[in-house]
């Protein structure tokens, strides 16, 4: 591994269908190689990112009417006498 002393700067990137990373570099850096450093979200806040990966898989499912089992009148209150 490399040992010349290396500024750091945070960029905001995305990681494509294709598993291409994106992001945009201020214009003062010079071109040339770089090391990056990936940081994942943890798992709490990551769970947007859950919720909207299954709303794209289960999209088809949820837009088909025969789906709609149910309706408001087939429960009770969660405060009803029990």
């Amino acid at each position: 591994m490399d040992s010349t002393p290396m500024k750091a700067i945070e960029l905001t990137g995305d990681i494509d269908d294709q598993h291409r990373l994106h992001a945009r570099v201020p214009d003062e850096l010079p071109a040339g190689p770089v090391r990056l450093i990936v940081l994942l979200p943890d798992e709490d806040e990551a769970g947007h990112a859950w919720t909207q990966g299954i709303a794209q898989e289960w999209a088809e499912e949820l837009r088909d009417s025969r789906q709609d089992i149910h309706t408001i009148e087939d429960g009770q209150p969660v405060n009803a006498p029990r």
